[in-house]
């Protein structure tokens, strides 16, 4: 038999590292969503990587996973070490998320937080799941920052007077305590408060005339007041059960609040001369597409085929200003008609709206 020719050894795999090769600022980008600390050591993949986390256009201080629970007392020695060592070159985005917070850990983020503003972050995130940080009381300067979201935060009065803050667009909000008297803001196009509260006595006015779109969800406390808002083309509104307003001189024949000169402390800016203007109403009424609700548990249902869905259109005539004139459809939807349903039905029909059931 002739002898079998020997099967040619496949040549060895050399290892490519195609991930390496890419240039710096898309490797930048790679390590931006990294959390800082895995960041860091990518220093030990090869020399090529050594010193590329210093540049890395964003910064995460936040758990290795979600199982984690950080804290400042396990994180704020290598992050203090990180921002010496670290380039100073300019951020994308910051994101700072702690589980557990205690007041002695304040002066450290509030460190970071003034550190993602030097280095022009446009994009900043500080969430607090277990207890208050109390940012410093100091304007928020920064003309690159663009989307600011806050949670678990004491927000005092100067820091929410964003005058200095020209680039700022985008501003969420998410159980803070609202200690300031007034938000404003030239630039803001998108406000989102949610689960937030307010200790004070008087009402938060909201100034933000080039709004787009609100989102103002389970508020606690006085009812803040919106101000003109002449470009809002989307607004969400539900207050909630912890809302601590009543209007005073509405009665059970539907005259709505203002009606005679009949002014309501609680719903119209008296005391500031303003009498003509609602605290809701009275700032979203451009809005194209407008969504007011009420705390479900509120209404009461037998069953679970009691639902009532009513559509009103508005007819143009002498009544209240806070009705817009571009209003076509007003819908009502609820499990039943109750006597705080039959309420908004009054107030509504008084406004010149006429329901029909669907």
């Amino acid at each position: 038999m002739p002898p079998r020719k020997k099967l040619k050894s496949a040549p060895p795999v050399i290892g490519v590292d195609r991930f390496g090769a890419l240039p710096d600022h898309m490797l930048h980008h790679v390590l931006s969503f990294l959390p800082a600390q895995a960041a860091v050591q990518t220093c030990v993949l090869a020399r090529r990587w050594r010193d590329l986390w210093k540049s890395s256009t964003g910064l995460r201080i936040v758990g290795l996973d979600d199982l984690d629970e950080l804290s400042v007392q396990d994180i704020h020695k290598f992050v203090d070490y990180l921002l010496i060592l670290r380039d100073r070159t300019d951020l994308d985005t910051v994101q700072i998320k702690l589980d557990e917070f205690s007041k002695e850990d304040q002066p450290y983020v509030n460190l970071w937080v003034r550190y993602a503003v030097m280095c022009k972050a446009r994009a900043l995130t500080v969430h607090i799941t277990d207890g208050d940080l109390c940012l410093d009381d100091l304007p928020l300067v920064s003309r690159h920052m663009k989307t600011l979201e806050l949670s678990g935060v004491a927000l005092r009065k100067t820091f929410l007077d964003f005058a200095s803050c020209p680039a700022l667009e985008d501003l969420k909000m998410t159980d803070c305590g609202i200690e300031a008297d007034m938000i404003s803001s030239v630039s803001l196009k998108h406000l989102s408060i949610s689960d937030c509260d307010s200790d004070l006595d008087c009402r938060i006015r909201v100034s933000t005339p080039g709004l787009v779109s609100l989102k103002l969800v389970g508020f606690a406390g006085r009812t803040p007041v919106l101000e003109n808002m002449a470009l809002l083309e989307t607004a969400y509104v539900d207050l909630g059960p912890n809302w601590e307003d009543g209007c005073l001189h509405y009665d059970s024949h539907g005259v709505f609040c203002g009606a005679n000169n009949n002014a309501c402390e609680n719903c119209v800016r008296i005391e500031d001369g303003y009498s003509s203007d609602c605290v809701l109403l009275g700032g979203i009424s451009s809005a194209r597409n407008l969504a007011l609700l009420s705390e479900s548990r509120m209404l009461y249902s037998k069953g679970p085929n009691h639902e009532v869905e009513l559509k009103g259109s508005y007819t143009p005539m002498e009544g209240p200003s806070i009705i817009p004139e571009h209003l076509n459809i007003v819908e009502v939807k609820c499990n039943v008609v109750d006597k705080r349903v039959l309420k908004v039905l009054k107030f509504l029909s008084a406004c010149n709206i006429r329901f029909s059931f669907e």
